[in-house]
């Protein structure tokens, strides 16, 4: 039987470790590491809460990973009794688990690797703020619009099966169709809900980035609301990589190579618009047709480029939310990091 106790790197030693708090969050329990060998449960709800706050005391920092919409309700409940909370993204705390060598996974091990984490990455650990009302609610709209996105393309599917069995005529047939008209319906609905408060809160970020050559309402409205109007992000690069946009390249030694590819680690339905949007950039916005063109012209393939001209509009849309400036295509800024050509 393998041991459940986690190998911690010998710099924890030389901290207080109950300064920090790991919590490994499930849907009805909180693992709490908060020493060595201290590991406490808690329920996931607010008597859990108090329990574990009462327990601790206030003057810690409290370390979870995202967990969906699970940690939420505890982030919140921290945040507002004035605690120090961190929210790690949950793919950094399996990296770092990988870099250990970790081999047992179970919830009190998780705590313990997250307070470990937090020990080690402390001057780098970024204090949790609630987002604000709107960009919630409409994170909320953005799930079921993906939700419904998902079910449309389940229904079109279908659709293509039974025409592919002469079967497009049937009721079967006609019944998938008025499902399909029926979800199109909703989701425009839900688009429309969004916009709304996208407009009213964030008029003039939404108007800045349509500016730009290639972005429509619809690529400018959920960039805002994905990235909360880039305001967690300190460069452009950041934002590609929170998308899943960045290139990742495997290559071992001079005779191995790997083929660079992007990490399709963040929001799909994000760089699904990004994608789509390139296509009319790489025409109409100059930086992008310049990109494209280079790309190509050395026998890259369009995809390629197509992806190299969604990241170039995600470094224009940061400049222009950094800059607060309208799009120019001559803009020059002695930040060279908000630069849009």
């Amino acid at each position: 039987m393998k041991s459940s106790s986690v190998a911690l790197p010998n710099s924890i030693v030389m901290n207080k470790v109950n300064d920090y708090y790991g919590i490994d969050v499930s849907k009805d329990t909180l693992d709490v590491a908060g020493g060595e060998n201290v590991h406490l449960v808690f329920t996931n709800d607010l008597n859990g809460f108090k329990e574990l706050l009462k327990w601790s005391g206030s003057d810690v920092h409290f370390v979870m990973e995202t967990t969906g919409v699970y940690h939420q309700r505890l982030a919140h409940f921290l945040h507002s009794k004035s605690c120090k909370v961190s929210v790690v993204n949950a793919l950094v705390i399996h990296r770092y688990s990988q870099m250990l060598l970790r081999s047992t996974k179970t919830d009190k091990a998780d705590a313990k690797m997250i307070m470990s984490y937090a020990i080690t990455n402390a001057a780098d650990l970024k204090l949790w703020e609630p987002l604000p009302a709107y960009i919630q609610s409409c994170k909320d709209i953005s799930g079921t619009i993906n939700l419904l996105l998902k079910q449309r393309t389940s229904l079109k599917n279908r659709r293509h099966s039974l025409k592919a069995k002469d079967a497009s005529k049937t009721k079967l047939s006609r019944s998938i169709e008025k499902s399909i008209k029926s979800l199109n319906t909703e989701i425009d609905v839900l688009e429309t809900m969004m916009e709304e408060l996208i407009v009213e809160h964030e008029g003039v970020l939404f108007d800045q980035l349509k500016s730009i050559p290639g972005i429509g309402p619809k690529t400018a409205m959920f960039l805002i609301v994905v990235t909360n109007g880039f305001r967690t992000f300190d460069s452009s690069k950041q934002v590609s990589s929170f998308l899943g946009m960045s290139p990742s390249l495997k290559m071992s030694g001079s005779s191995i190579r790997g083929q660079s590819r992007i990490t399709k680690t963040g929001n799909k339905h994000m760089r699904k618009l990004l994608f789509l949007c390139s296509f009319t950039a790489y025409k109409y916005n100059p930086a992008c047709k310049d990109l494209y063109d280079r790309i190509t012209d050395k026998g890259k393939s369009e995809k390629l480029a197509l992806i190299a001209v969604g990241n170039k509009l995600i470094k224009q849309a940061f400049a222009i939310a950094k800059s607060g400036e309208y799009f120019d295509p001559e803009f020059v800024s002695v930040n060279p990091a908000l630069n849009v050509k």
